[in-house]
């Protein structure tokens, strides 16, 4: 008998301490960056991402019904879980960035993108972080400009795309809070001739659960350049947003102050300002299937 409760005892503390920790997000998304949860192996997560016009300001108030007349970015798509740890997708996106004299950055986006969790957090004496990679690339599918000025005049395909990478660092404390970190790089092929290809970033992540099925999340993307300063119209990436469990999907809404929806797009071309009431109402709606 005591041989039994022994080791029953030593089975315990050994599942124990290894006994990994999740959700530390309840979504792959948290409102403008990705959060290192992941999809399990063999299940498709169908997502639509609907971003509205400005709720203020000069183009937002009643004259648009706050940003409801006017569709800034949307996203469609789709998520695969190739392994537990490896996911990737695929999205189209309509493309909203542009620089601060109104010029657009690049439309008609097919975006794909890779994500790798290499570090799971877990209780006792396991990881204390979950630790993930992601890549992007995206394409501009749009039409050919024949002005030599500007940022859609490709000369070759190659201009036509831009590519991410970041770093995601998070971590849970408890099952009503979680922090993470972003650190990537933008690259974009074709740019206006007083911008720079490569813009370094660093953002971060939270998430308050308020219980078991509304959630509220935060996000802000600093990109650090010379060239996307608030004096020169540029201005972080910020969005808050009520996250809603219903059991079968995840049903987000947020306030943003991006107009793009991708790491290429809202990253280099966010150029509203919440103080001004550039902000929009957006959602998104994610349904996964086992497959």
């Amino acid at each position: 008998m005591r041989l039994s409760l022994f080791l029953i005892a030593m089975v315990s503390c050994i599942l124990l301490n290894g006994q990994e920790v999740f959700q530390t997000f309840k979504d792959r998304r948290i409102i403008n960056a990705q959060s290192v949860e992941m999809l399990k192996k063999y299940e498709l997560d169908v997502r639509i991402t609907h971003r509205f016009g400005d709720l203020a300001g000069d183009n937002g108030g009643f004259q648009t019904f706050f940003g409801f007349e006017n569709a800034t970015d949307v996203m469609i798509g789709a998520e695969y879980g190739i392994l537990n740890n490896l996911n990737a997708g695929i999205y189209r996106a309509k493309g909203a960035g542009s620089y601060p004299s109104g010029r657009s950055g690049l439309r008609q986006l097919m975006n794909g993108f890779v994500k790798y969790r290499i570090l799971q957090q877990s209780d006792q004496d396991g990881s204390p972080i979950t630790l993930a990679v992601l890549g992007v690339a995206s394409v501009s599918s749009g039409p050919k400009s024949e002005s030599p000025s500007s940022i859609n005049n490709f000369s070759t395909f190659t201009d036509r795309m831009a590519f991410a990478a970041q770093l995601l660092i998070a971590k849970k404390f408890s099952d009503g809070f979680s922090l993470q970190l972003n650190g990537g790089y933008v690259h974009r092929n074709l740019v206006a001739f007083d911008d720079v290809n490569g813009i370094i970033s660093l953002g971060i992540a939270t998430r308050v659960q308020v219980n078991k099925v509304f959630g509220l999340i935060a996000d802000v993307t600093l990109p650090f350049s010379e060239n996307r300063t608030t004096a020169e119209g540029f201005y972080p990436s910020i969005g808050v947003g009520l996250e809603i469990d219903t059991g079968g999907h995840i049903f987000q809404v947020n306030l943003t102050n991006s107009k793009g929806s991708v790491e290429t797009d809202y990253i280099p071309y966010s150029t509203s300002n919440w103080g001004d009431g550039e902000f929009r109402l957006g959602f998104t709606i994610s349904r996964i299937f086992h497959l």
